[in-house]
């Protein structure tokens, strides 16, 4: 048998792209709106986002995926694409990655507002710019630039842990391993690291990429 010609195997990794790539732009846009929330003027909101990621950055990620299933589909009924089954599990697992991943983005894009010199901020106000104007003009491009490394890391986390979905049906790689186990008990160690070594080749010349960007767009002060 060949692995890598096997639809199994092909499926695995084509669904964890996607969910990586859609979990990723909803975290982030998340994760960019609970900064702004916690260096907001406003306390509800700055109290809001410490909440968020206090809570979602001491929860596992498991009961998160749990509770997204048996709790907002299978007890409130909500069903982001109630055509398919599979489709439905693949954006509740979405939501669970998205917000579970934000809190790390809020804290690592935070981290990188606190690197752009406080002089900015104020020169900004005194010339008559808003808090939202200063944030997204002044603040947020620069901070984007020294957080490039954190955020890699934490992308390449969610790749991984984008495989916690097959626990709700989604046919992800480690399904797709399991099912290759099944049907060739004695190959074990050659899927696995098969599997291993995907993921690797795939992760490690990313990690590679972001670094090589935080470096050519770090802030040289």
């Amino acid at each position: 048998m060949d692995i890598f010609s096997d639809p199994a195997y092909r499926a695995g990794f084509v669904w964890i792209i996607e969910l990586t790539a859609a979990s990723t732009v909803a975290a982030l846009v998340l994760g960019v709106l609970l900064a702004a929330m916690r260096v907001s003027p406003v306390p509800v909101l700055r109290g809001f986002g410490a909440a968020w990621v206090n809570v979602f950055r001491n929860t596992p990620l498991t009961l998160i995926i749990f509770f997204c299933y048996f709790g907002l589909f299978a007890v409130l009924g909500f069903a982001p694409y109630s055509d398919s089954i599979e489709w439905n599990n693949f954006w509740l697992g979405v939501i669970g990655l998205s917000v579970y991943t934000a809190a790390f983005v809020c804290e690592a894009i935070r981290s990188g507002i606190n690197t752009v010199p406080s002089g900015q901020a104020e020169a900004a106000r005194a010339v008559g710019m808003s808090f939202f104007q200063t944030l997204t003009i002044i603040v947020l491009p620069q901070a984007g630039r020294a957080v490039i490394a954190p955020l890699g890391s934490i992308f390449i986390a969610l790749s991984k842990n984008a495989t916690i979905v097959g626990t709700i049906g989604v046919m992800e790689s480690s399904n797709a391993m399991k099912e290759l186990i099944n049907a060739n008990g004695d190959r074990v160690i050659l899927i696995f690291f098969i599997f291993a070594g995907t993921f690797a080749a795939v992760l490690i010349p990313t990690g590679y990429a972001f670094g090589w960007l935080a470096n050519r767009l770090a802030v040289k002060r």
